[in-house]
């Protein structure tokens, strides 16, 4: 097959997140949030990388370095947006798991959205589609 007859299909985005501790990470992406580990990557039995997926996201963890560089604003500027199918929906999960977090809210643009405080410093929303009578009342 010729590289002209092949099409560029993008299928999937899977962020490479380099965190502090991995072992707290992925307890949190695991544990509180509900991925799964779908691979790993292990150094004299010490896991340095994962890969985690839930439905059809994906989220890749790494044990920082210092050649990765500081810690402090590593996540400063990136959201990362789980479009689902109800954030209150998630909102109930995610508390009955022990996380603390404020009740979903309509943004502007008609989505509601559940932020969720993330150990490293970036900035996690589940939102989901309102519909069009719930856009007005909220």
């Amino acid at each position: 097959m010729s590289i002209a007859s092949r099409s560029a299909v993008v299928r999937k985005l899977c962020p490479l997140l380099f965190v502090q501790d991995i072992n707290r990470s992925i307890e949190f992406y695991r544990d509180k949030i509900g991925f799964k580990m779908a691979n790993q990557a292990e150094t004299r039995g010490k896991v340095f990388w994962c890969w985690l997926e839930r439905d059809g996201a994906a989220i890749m963890l790494q044990q920082a370095g210092e050649e990765d560089g500081p810690a402090e604003g590593r996540g400063s500027g990136v959201v990362f947006y789980f479009i689902c199918d109800d954030a209150e929906a998630m909102f109930a999960e995610l508390t009955s798991r022990g996380l603390q977090l404020k009740l979903p809210k309509v943004a502007y643009y008609g989505m509601k959205q559940l932020f969720v405080p993330e150990p490293d410093g970036y900035s996690i929303c589940f939102e989901s589609e309102v519909e069009p009578h719930a856009q007005k009342l909220s």
